[in-house]
């Protein structure tokens, strides 16, 4: 399925700050940003990458914010307050 397809079936763009504990130094944290199109509030997508973090990933996750925005929207349209005209 193309992008478009995905977000005309209301995928919507999805950005998600994880913070993860480093493996060498646990005390510490780092901070990876993750983005895709996905579909809320379920977030499939991004469930399936932390499953893969998880799994795969030495760094335990510590917490992760999620963001998101529609990428096709309605046109905003505005009143203009004044009209310039350049000779």
């Amino acid at each position: 399925m193309s992008d478009l397809e995905r977000q005309m079936r209301n995928y919507r763009l999805t950005t998600a700050e994880i913070l993860y504990h480093l493996p060498d130094h646990p005390d510490l944290l780092q901070t990876f940003i993750w983005q895709t199109l996905d579909i809320a509030p379920r977030y499939p997508v991004l469930r399936k990458f932390l499953d893969y973090w998880q799994n795969n990933i030495e760094g335990r996750l510590h917490s992760v914010s999620i963001g998101q925005r529609n990428v096709i929207a309605p046109a905003e349209f505005r009143i203009a307050d004044a009209q310039l005209v350049l000779h």
